[in-house]
Order: structure tokens, then C-alpha cells, then sequence
């Protein structure tokens, strides 16, 4: 009734304004829909979508062109006439002029032409086929050469995930939003299997349901957009659409089955599972489920003048902890707790017809919490307190504030500018809950405020482009400047998070007249500030920044309807280390028709983080359960001179690619090669004894450790068709990637110790071997189905007693079903990973993460599954 309603309000309304309703479909050449294809009314800014099956609805006046614009396809212009059904078939050619493609400021290239690889995620595609619930996770399983997962046992990496492109580094990927640099993470991750010295940018800070789609540049991009691009540059494009509201309502949890021979009694098995709603080690009831996770989501937009828009998102996302089998030392092993509520905009307001003021931003705010080690006795647990030991609790209260605004035009000979100023900051808040301070005996706090850690970046952009078409067959040159100023800080905690404390209760200051309270039982003298993460100290403060100005300029010739050649330079200079300047070539040519070839070389560079040369904190290391004080010293400090580490230097990179892309009727191919050469990788060193520190065991360093190579491939296969049952469509990526290590840049230092075996393979295994995922879907009007297979290689990983713990090779399948309950809801329901695979079992307990599994591969918290409800008004 609802419906029918509607139908005769639209039809009353365009018999009264002289407007008619024009429906239909959109397809490519294979017959499959087109979702979120843009339709607009030629010379007015009327204007639709198409939906999620290639349907769309729009009224227009009489004598009206409807435009069909997509990217990667050609753009198509109709004439209405007395047409009341308009059935459209795009064909595949050149991406539309006002869209980003990163790797070419061409606006005459699609993603298929460029002379580098590239891929182009549709992510409300993925989104609605998917039970995914972060970018981190999405990209996992559909960019062949990106990993990430969850970590356990690591402080901050337990809270924001480190996450590689190539195996390289999480700071040597370069993240853009709408082509405009997106700031780094202040995190610096410290422990865990992947991104050991490394900030990267937090992805999951974006809200995955204001995303049209993701470009993945899979090459060495530092000539064309600057630091930290050695590996390639993802591109995060918002969404754009107005007139729609849509959005979701998902949830979904794990199965707490963990697959393995566990000892009768082992942590967060059947009866022994700690309990996660009150501090100490409680048990609490046995479940068959946990990391229980609610999403909602929903985005809108409006129109903005003739093409103008603002389009709005809003995400909340909240997510229980897991727990899986650990040792007495790591009750608490699992994923991290989340709370977390975005934000984000998207706008552009026409000036006139060839200018425009566009701006974008959001605030993603996210409250984690996580399980540290266990301390089950001894000098460290105050029995008054915490009578059975306790499981301290790392929380945070993590904030993500960015705003872009600027000015496209282009003048009347064709140049088209780009005024734009980006400013980012991250803050990351530490508060140690479930804990004590053993030196303030039965009188301490349980909980504590431990400081933190903040990064902003400010860049200014200014950006000129002209496209030649009657130069040979087409050039475009660009170049512009950039001067981008970045400050990191490091902000105490309360007195009690970080101070030790005599038997009266006061700070000591003169160890000599000032007696350090002594546990009864075991004799050992009581360690200060907060357990599980001690505060950082007035003498841990921070306050540092640094400029960097660049220049660059790049251009594509197409020298024949079958040769392109490109080619890019960049200088750029840093206030805290000096020069650098980079370049890259690159080619394509036309085979034939329907296959191109392809290549680059270039040179790179990623200047040493403010956070690799001045972050230091005294923390407490457990290696095999046994706990032990550990100082990382500044990179600036005296201290760190004092054992032989030389300053930082930036890392400078030489990347080359050969590949092949072919389009033959309902079948593409994309296989990439690759090389890249890394010297002076600034790594985190091994622990050096330290005994003249006071208090510390062993120091900890940043250095320009080692010197890597990494030769890989790239393979993604696709196909679709369409049938009278309905519409198939299958695609195999897979990478292959082998890294090595050249050179440890130990200088007169034991090899051993300045990063030995342990480190060399924590450092490998920053991406499996290979990893190749198989994708089928199948669809009708109404109802969708979906597997997908993913292969992750073997891992190898040291353990702290030089121990090789092998994780042999698994197999991951997903699930998805949905339905179209009406033209406005869709149902779906599914599983990932739904047979429940585990890493191999390890157990000698000496783990980095103190489970039976390190943070490879998969994951640790097997079968996840899910219900989601997908609306569209």
C-alpha cells in the first residue's frame, strides 16, 4: 500500500510539473548489474543512483538527456524522447574526468590502462556480500598483497592494527583520502608479529560505510606523492551520492571452540574462563560464543546547487572481547574490547560552472580495551587487593580529528587547479584499569591515568594539470608543491601510573635515604607504576615538529593510439634531516586490443618518523612469562649513543614492475611482477643488557637495522556472466612475495643481539609467502549467494627460546546469503572463516602473544557468524 502510495505521488507530481518517470537498468557488456552507477539530467542537477541490482528511478522534464557516468566505463548520453523504461549496457573505456585515480593525473586513463597496477574496490559491493566489519578486514581478503590482523599481548597494537602492503612496513604505505595525504597513527608499535619500529595509519578510523571505493596502487609511488609510498598508495574515495538514504544493521560473533589438544585446566577453556566483567583473575561462565559485535550505520546526502552535494555518514560499532586458550601467565589472551562512534562529510559547492569549493572530514572516536599478562604472584600482586592475582586491563580512548577543504577550477585554457590545505591528529590516551602500583602496597589505586601519545599533520597543498589532446596522441603534464608540518608529543600520566614509592607512601627521589617497600613472601623489592602499561613519566614528554616543502612534476604521453610513456620527479626537503630528490618511469603498451603490457621503475624514500626518533618509555617485557623492565631509549638520547646506535636516516628505496593486463569478452587479467630494494630499514633492535641503567634490565633501540629485497607477483583472474538462471562471477587474486634480508647493519655490535634470528623473523613474516583467495558469486533479482576461499602460506616465527614455531599453511571459506525482503530491505546472513580454522597449535608457551598462536595468518579467534539488515530509501 505503502508503495503504491508513493507510485501516485510521483505520477501526480510530474503530470503537474510537465516531468515524466523513467526507469530501468544498467549492465555491463556481460549482462551483470551495475551498482551505484551516477544518472543525472543533462543541464540541471536532477539526478540518482542506481541501486545495489542496477535499478534506477528518476523524474525528469519532458525532452530531457539522461547521462550515465561510472568509472572504468564510458560515459553514455540518451534522449529520453517518450521513453518511460530506459534499459542501459556501459561499455568499458575511459574513467570519468572528475574522478581520482591514483598513479595518474591523467583524466583519459582507466585503471586497465595505466601503465602500473591498480585496483579499484567497489566497497558497498564488498560491504553488502560480507560480514567484514573493519577496512583492515576487508582489505585482507580482497587486495591480494595487503595483510593485517589482530594482535594480543601488544599495548597499542592490540588497539589499532598494523597493516602491510607487500610485506613492507605499515609506515611505507601512503594512505590518501580523495586524493589528499590522510595523517599517521602517534602509535608506534612496540610488540606483535607484524610492524615491530613501524607507525602506520589507522584505517579503521574511516568508516567503511562513507567509502565509494578504494584504489590500490600496488607500485613505488614516492616520486608522485612523497614519503612513505615505497610499497604504494592506497586512495580512500568517499561516497558522493545524495537524495538516498541507506545504512545497516549487522551483528555477529565468534564460536569460543578453539581447535586444539589443550591441558585439562588451560585459561579459557571449558571452566576456567576468565571473567570480563570484573577485575582480577574471576572465572566466569563458560560460553559458546563471545566477541560479540553490534554496527549500525547510515548515510545520506543532499544536493548542493547544479552537481554540488554534501553527503553525511555515521557509524557505531561496538565489540566484545574474545578470549581464547593461554597460559597461567596470559589469562587474558584475545582480542581487544571496542566502543567506537564516526563521523564523516563530504561535500563540493559550485561556484560556477568550472569551479567548485570542495572540503571532507570526519571524527572517529573508539574506547578499546584489552587484556595485558597475567601477574598470578610474587612481588608484583598486592593479595589485599587482588587476592588470586589479576589480569590488568589496557584501555584507551583513541581520537581521530581531520578536516580538508579547498578550491578546484579550471581556467579557460584548460588548467586545471587545486588549492587545498589537509590538517589530521591522532590521539591516543592510555588508562591502565583492573591494576596496581605494588610499591603503594594495600593502598593502591586500581586504575590509572598513563598518559599518551598525539601526531598532527598540517599540508598545503597547490596542484596544476593540462591535458593536451593534440600533442602526438594526448599529454598530460602536471606538478605542484606541498609544505606539510608535523608534531608529535608524548603527555604524562598521573603521579601513581608511573612513580615508585618508599614505605611511607611518597615518591622516591634519593634512593639512598628513601627505602623501596619489599614483598614478605618472596623477599623481592616492589616495582612501581601501573601494571600492564606503566604511565609515561614527565621525563617520557615530548614535544617535537618538523616542515617538509616538496616539488614535483609529472607527465603521460600517449606517443601512439598503442605506446604511453609516463614519467615523474620530486624534491623534497625536511627541516630535521635535509634533501631527497626521487623519479620514476614508467610504459604501457597495446598489444593487442585486448591485452596491454606494462612496466616501471622508479626511486624511493620514507623519512624517519617523529615518533621512531623521539618516543621512549620504560616498560615491563614478559619473554616466556618472565617478566622483565625494559627501557627503548629515544633515538636522540645520549643514552642510545652510549650502545653504539647511530642517528636515524631516512630509508631510500628502488622499485621496479613488469605485467600484463588482458580483457577478453567476460574475462580479465591483471599479473604483476615485482622489486623492490630497501636500504638502512629502520627496525627495532633486540634487547641489549643494560645493567648501569637504573631499574632496567635491558635497552631497546630504533636504528637503521637492515637492508631488504623483496621480489614478488600480483595475480588476479576474473570472469562474470549472464545467464537465464541468474548471473555468475568468480575472480582468483593471489600474491606471491618473498622478502629477504641483505645486510643487518649491525656496524662493531653483536649481530645476535642487534637483531638476531628472533628479530629477522618477525620481520619476514610480515606477510605470508602467498596468499591466493578464490571468489564465486551468484545472483538473481532478489537473491545473492557467495563463497570465498583463502589460502595463506606458511609462517615461521622464533620463539624466546630460539625455538622455530611453523605455522603450516590453512585454508579459510566464507559465506554469504542474502535476500531482497523488499525494494528497500535486503537481508543477509553469513559466516567468515564458518569451518574454524586455527594457526597451528604451539606449546611451549614462549609465544610473542603468550597463546598457543601468534597474530598469523587468519587470525586467532576462528568462525565468525553474522546477520545483517541492508536499507535503501
Amino acid at each position: 500500500m505503502k508503495n503504491f502510495t508513493l507510485i501516485l505521488f510521483g505520477l501526480f507530481t510530474s503530470i503537474c510539473l510537465g516531468q515524466q518517470i523513467v526507469t530501468g537498468t544498467v549492465t555491463d557488456p556481460s549482462g551483470a548489474p551495475i551498482p551505484f552507477v551516477n544518472i543525472v539530467e543533462k543541464g540541471s542537477a536532477k539526478g540518482t543512483t542506481t541501486d545495489i541490482d542496477g535499478k534506477y528511478t528518476i523524474a525528469v522534464d519532458s525532452g530531457a538527456t539522461l547521462v550515465f557516468s561510472y568509472v572504468g566505463y564510458e560515459t553514455l548520453e540518451i534522449q529520453v524522447g517518450d521513453q518511460g523504461t530506459i534499459d542501459v549496457t556501459l561499455q568499458e573505456g575511459e574513467a570519468l574526468s572528475t574522478i581520482i585515480v591514483v598513479g595518474s593525473r591523467s583524466p583519459k586513463r582507466t585503471a586497465t590502462d595505466t601503465p602500473v597496477a591498480i585496483d579499484i574496490i567497489d566497497m558497498q559491493d564488498i560491504i553488502t556480500k560480507s560480514g567484514k566489519i573493519e577496512i583492515n578486514e576487508l582489505l585482507q581478503y580482497t587486495a591480494p598483497s595487503f595483510n593485517a590482523n589482530k594482535q594480543s599481548g601488544s599495548d597499542g597494537a592490540d588497539h589499532i592494527d598494523p597493516a602491510t602492503l607487500r610485506g613492507l612496513g605499515p609506515d611505507q604505505t601512503l594512505v590518501l583520502i580523495n586524493g589528499k595525504r590522510r595523517h599517521s597513527s602517534s602509535l608506534i608499535n612496540i610488540f606483535g608479529t607484524r610492524g615491530r619500529g613501524n607507525s602506520g595509519t589507522d584505517l579503521n578510523a574511516i568508516p567503511a560505510s562513507a567509502i565509494k571505493r578504494i584504489e590500490v596502487l600496488r607500485d613505488g609511488a614516492a616520486a608522485q606523492y612523497g614519503s612513505d609510498a615505497i610499497a604504494g598508495v592506497i586512495n580512500i574515495v568517499l561516497k558522493d551520492n545524495v537524495n538516498k538514504i541507506s545504512g545497516s544493521v549487522s551483528y555477529g560473533a565468534y564460536n569460543t571452540n578453539a581447535k586444539g589438544d589443550f591441558p585439562d585446566g588451560t585459561p579459557n577453556t571449558d571452566g576456567n574462563r576468565l571473567d570480563t566483567d570484573n577485575d582480577g583473575n574471576r572465572i566466569g561462565d563458560d560460553q559458546n560464543f563471545d566477541g560479540g559485535s553490534v554496527k549500525v550505520t547510515a548515510n545520506y546526502g543532499v544536493e548542493i546547487g547544479e552537481g554540488g552535494y554534501a553527503n553525511f555518514t555515521t557509524e557505531y560499532l561496538s565489540k566484545n572481547k574474545t578470549l581464547r586458550p593461554g597460559f597461567d601467565f596470559r589469562r587474558g589472551f584475545g582480542e581487544a574490547a571496542i566502543d567506537g562512534f564516526n563521523f564523516f562529510a563530504n561535500a563540493a559547492i559550485p561556484v560556477s560552472k568550472k569551479t567548485e569549493i570542495y572540503a571532507f572530514g570526519g571524527r572517529n572516536y573508539r574506547d578499546t580495551d584489552a587484556f595485558a599478562f597475567t601477574r598470578n604472584g610474587g612481588e608484583r600482586v598486592v593479595t589485599a587487593i587482588f587476592p588470586n592475582g589479576f589480569t590488568p586491563r589496557i584501555t584507551s580512548n583513541i581520537i581521530d580529528n581531520s578536516i580538508s577543504a579547498g578550491v578546484r577550477t579550471e581556467t579557460e585554457n584548460g588548467w586545471k587547479i587545486d588549492v587545498n590545505n589537509t590538517w589530521g591528529k591522532n590521539n591516543f590516551h592510555y588508562f591502565i584499569q583492573g591494576t596496581l602500583n605494588a610499591s603503594l602496597q594495600e593502598s593502591s589505586p586500581t586504575d590509572f591515568d598513563a598518559g599518551g601519545h598525539s601526531l598532527s599533520q598540517n599540508t598545503t597543498s597547490l596542484d596544476f594539470s593540462k591535458y593536451y589532446p593534440n600533442i602526438l596522441k594526448g599529454l598530460n603534464f602536471a606538478f605542484g608543491s606541498e609544505y606539510r608540518t608535523e608534531n608529535f608529543t608524548i603527555f604524562a600520566g598521573e603521579e601513581g601510573s608511573y612513580a615508585t614509592y618508599d614505605v611511607n607512601g611518597l615518591p622516591i627521589i634519593d634512593p639512598a635515604t628513601q627505602t623501596q617497600p619489599v614483598d614478605p613472601d618472596s623477599g623481592e623489592l616492589r616495582p612501581g607504576g601501573s601494571q600492564g602499561f606503566p604511565g609515561y613519566s614527565p621525563a617520557n614528554e615530548v614535544d617535537r615538529s618538523r616542515s617538509n616543502f616538496s616539488l614535483y612534476a609529472d607527465a603521460e604521453l600517449d606517443i601512439t593510439d598503442s605506446f604511453l610513456v609516463g614519467g615523474a620527479a620530486r624534491f623534497e626537503n625536511y627541516s630535521d634531516f635535509g634533501s631527497t630528490i626521487n623519479g620514476k618511469l614508467a610504459f604501457r603498451i597495446k598489444a593487442t586490443e585486448d591485452i596491454n603490457i606494462r612496466g616501471s621503475v622508479s626511486t624511493g624514500f620514507r623519512a624517519p618518523s617523529l615518533a621512531q626518533i623521539y618516543y621512549n618509555l620504560r616498560f615491563t617485557d614478559f619473554q616466556g612469562g618472565v617478566a622483565t623492565e625494559t627501557l627503548l631509549s629515544p633515538n636522540n638520547s645520549p643514552v642510545t649513543a652510549s650502545f653504539g646506535i647511530e642517528s636515524l636516516e631516512e630509508e631510500t628505496a628502488i622499485n621496479a614492475a613488469v605485467g600484463a593486463t588482458a580483457s577478453i569478452g567476460n574475462f580479465t587479467a591483471t599479473i604483476d611482477g615485482y622489486f623492490i630494494n630497501v636500504k638502512d630499514r629502520i627496525v627495532l633492535t633486540g634487547t641489549f643488557a643494560a645493567p648501569q641503567i637504573p631499574n632496567v634490565n635491558e635497552a631497546q633501540f630504533f636504528a637503521n637495522g637492515v637492508d631488504t629485497e623483496t621480489v614478488g607477483l600480483d595475480i588476479i583472474l576474473s570472469w562474470k556472466g549472464n545467464y537465464d538462471f541468474g548471473n555468475l562471477s568468480a575472480t582468483l587474486a593471489g600474491n606471491i612475495n618473498n622478502m629477504y634480508i641483505k645486510e643487518v647493519k649491525n656496524g662493531a655490535l653483536d649481530e645476535g643481539t642487534f637483531f638476531g634470528e628472533r628479530e629477522k623473523a618477525f620481520l619476514l613474516a610480515s606477510a605470508p609467502d602467498s596468499k591466493f583467495s578464490l571468489n564465486t558469486n551468484y545472483s538473481t533479482e532478489k537473491f545473492n549467494a557467495g563463497i570465498g576461499l583463502t589460502r595463506f602460506s606458511e609462517i615461521i616465527l622464533i620463539d624466546f627460546v630460539d625455538t622455530e614455531d611453523v605455522y603450516d599453511a590453512k585454508i579459510t571459506a566464507d559465506l554469504n546469503l542474502g535476500y531482497k525482503l523488499t525494494e528497500n530491505l535486503k537481508l543477509t546472513v553469513g559466516g567468515n572463516n564458518i569451518f574454524n580454522e586455527y594457526p597451528d597449535q604451539q606449546n611451549d608457551g614462549e609465544t610473542e602473544a603468550g597463546g598457543y598462536w601468534d597474530a598469523v595468518q587468519m587470525g586467532f579467534s576462528g568462525a565468525y557468524y553474522y546477520a545483517r539488515l541492508d536499507f535503501n530509501f
